[in-house]
């Protein structure tokens, strides 16, 4: 298996990496069956890292058919770390502009038909989730984009919804009433999993519409999506290649040991089927 350092997740728009050099497809298998695609592993400013497309090359997949679950346990079967989340979003808010890119830090969970969680069947586990985004994590790609001269907003809140028709005028402006800084459809079981994977995680919002809300813009459309991340789509390669060649070795965060104290279950209750399926992720507690 290839010992990769950093995952990076590519959306709607954001396909393909050419900066990786050394590449080389790697399929991945998992308990929770198969991810989007196969991983792309090459080198990146001396760092071995791992591209997913989110949704499958040629985007086959609605983002309630993403299996979350196997996209986040193959980057953890490769050495993943950290990921870095690139993500299509529309703007809640007219300060942000479609072409801007954000780093959120909360979730709102509209979704209802998608698992986001390794665990069940059994086994007990609750991650603490208060701040769903690493802090270190944010840190570096605020850094990197400083770097490349890329302007990013740090903070704010993404409502993820389930899709994948886009919100309705009422929807709209009823998450506007909420505070709501940018709306996408992918990134919140991204984190959750990848929180209780052990692995530090950061949205990278590429902003493409103003939603339905704005009365002097037109309602998003694929189209109009399409059509700005491709405008934008070297920018925010260049912010993660920026952001991998700042990762530091070290960690100042608590994501990997956010199961420290998160498994519920009495450990002789757990079953072998649960213990085989996520040895990966919790053998680190179990064998002691």
């Amino acid at each position: 298996m290839p010992d990769v350092e950093i995952g990076i997740l590519g959306g709607s728009g954001l396909y393909s990496m050419e900066a990786l050099r050394d590449i080389e497809e790697y399929a991945v298998s998992t308990p929770f069956g198969e991810p989007s695609d196969k991983y792309v592993i090459g080198t990146l400013h001396g760092r071995r890292v791992a591209f997913l497309p989110r949704h499958g090359k040629g985007h086959r997949y609605l983002p309630s058919e993403l299996n979350f679950r196997a996209n986040i346990y193959g980057f953890k079967s490769l050495g993943v770390n950290r990921i870095l989340s690139a993500s299509a979003v529309g703007s809640m808010k007219a300060e942000l502009k479609p072409m801007d890119i954000v780093i959120p830090d909360q979730f709102i969970d509209r979704t209802y038909a998608r698992k986001s969680t390794f665990f069940g069947n059994g086994l007990a586990a609750h991650v603490s989730f208060a701040d769903p985004i690493c802090r270190q994590l944010a840190d570096i790609v605020q850094n990197g984009a400083e770097k490349v001269g890329q302007s990013i907003t740090r903070g704010g809140t993404y409502i993820c919804i389930e899709g994948p028709q886009f919100s309705t005028r009422a929807e709209s402006l009823l998450y506007r009433s909420w505070g709501v800084d940018v709306i996408g459809m992918t990134n919140l079981q991204e984190a959750k999993l990848a929180r209780e994977a052990e692995i530090c995680y950061c949205t990278i919002a590429l902003v493409t519409d103003y939603d339905c809300w704005h009365e002097e813009e037109e309602p998003v459309t694929a189209e109009m999506v399409i059509a700005c991340l491709h405008k934008n789509a070297e920018n925010a390669k260049r912010l993660v290649a920026a952001a991998v060649a700042e990762m530091p070795s070290d960690y100042t965060c608590g994501c990997h040991e956010a199961l420290k104290f998160a498994v519920i279950t009495d450990p002789a209750m757990i079953s072998t089927e649960s213990r085989t399926n996520l040895a990966l992720i919790l053998n680190k507690y179990l064998e002691k």
